[in-house]
């Protein structure tokens, strides 16, 4: 089948871009002595997550426990879910996964910790347990160092519940200026964990992981600090049109949305079949990843998407408008890959113009 044979909308994921994407990180990883675990919220599809695993990666993060449990059943066996976990159901659910695969989570509250112990009181193993330190995004995570002292201090105490490290997201860079500050960002943020993993060792609590990462300061080749054990990215498998820009280029974007023109009903004004429940209606302001509009088409310089509604796409532009017509079909490079992956069944694997394959997106709507 040809890619224009498709109907719309259809999510695409160019091989050769994902597998240069994949292969790329791998030897970034690897050149620092790192292991890498991608962050697979970006694209939820196991059969991606096992490619990032054969392709060297040490296991796979997830967001949530519906999204371990399918990669689990799967065959993916080593999952960190990078969230604070919060709740008897589904630290019960964490706990028949641990009896069949290696799977942790996060923690930055002794009440969580307080209640995995309970939970795991029973199980043949401990839970493992990564506390997030808070770097700048001002999200979760831990702030200050005597929280830290007091969580850690809880963790020793639970005789069901062991430290396995720590772990950061610098999702401030998203936001940095230029790549030069995305570094500085990546820099400062790696040492403000090291400096809770040394507080650790003080403790006689050594970690075996220390965990950062965000796409856009991977992707710039930021310098990793020694002490850093892996690295966690999402987005760079598949990019986007805003991580594309932080990069620099758009050519590293191997997910796109095919649409068609359904409607040229003035002069400068077309409209797509696919709107916010196909693209989400987020966009990127600020910093590096900063990005016209709701989604920007490739094929067409200067074009992007000003506006969405729930099934439509506005665009305003008399050269494209004279350009298109009804019936054509165009592709879209996404503003922000993760929410969309999550809006599509499965999404077609391309080579060219060949539909070479098609993936299923087996944690879309796993959220709890």
């Amino acid at each position: 089948m040809r890619v224009h044979d498709l109907d719309t909308p259809a999510l695409m994921i160019d091989r050769e871009i994902m597998m240069k994407n994949l292969r790329d990180m791998q030897a970034y990883a690897d050149r620092h002595g790192v292991a890498l675990r991608p962050h697979t919220k970006t694209h939820k599809a196991p059969a991606i997550a096992r490619m990032q695993v054969e392709g060297g990666a040490k296991g796979i993060a997830v967001a949530k426990v519906g999204e371990a449990e399918t990669m689990a059943a799967n065959g993916l066996n080593d999952i960190f879910i990078a969230n604070e976990i919060v709740g008897v159901r589904k630290l019960e659910r964490i706990r028949a996964l641990a009896e069949r695969i290696d799977i942790s989570f996060g923690v930055d509250s002794p009440c969580q910790a307080e209640a995995a112990e309970a939970v795991f009181a029973q199980a043949d193993r401990p839970a493992q347990l990564l506390v997030e330190i808070e770097v700048g995004e001002n999200r979760s995570g831990i702030i200050e160092e005597e929280d830290f002292v007091r969580l850690l201090r809880t963790i020793r105490s639970c005789p069901h519940v062991e430290f396995k490290g720590l772990f950061s997201h610098d999702g401030n860079s998203y936001a940095a200026s230029s790549q030069e500050e995305c570094r500085r960002i990546s820099v400062g943020a790696q040492r403000r964990t090291l400096r809770f993993a040394a507080i650790a060792r003080e403790m006689g609590m050594p970690p075996r992981t220390v965990s950062i990462g965000s796409t856009p300061s991977l992707m710039n080749e930021s310098e990793i600090d020694r002490g850093v054990t892996e690295i966690r990215p999402g987005t760079y498998i598949l990019m986007d049109a805003s991580q594309g820009n932080a990069v620099g280029t758009l050519e590293r974007c191997a997910a796109t949305v095919l649409a068609t023109v359904i409607s040229r009903p003035t002069a400068e004004r077309v409209i797509l079949d696919v709107g916010a429940k196909g693209l989400t209606m987020q966009g990127r302001s600020e910093g590096i990843c900063a990005t016209p509009g709701k989604g920007t088409l490739p094929d067409f310089p200067g074009v992007y998407i000003h506006a969405v509604y729930d099934e439509h796409a506005i665009i305003y532009n008399r050269e494209f408008r004279e350009t298109v017509r009804i019936g054509d079909k165009v592709r879209i490079i996404p503003v922000h890959i993760c929410p969309v992956c999550n809006l599509y069944d499965s999404a077609f694997l391309i080579s060219g113009d060949e539909v070479v394959g098609e993936i299923p997106i087996l944690c879309r709507g796993k959220l709890q």
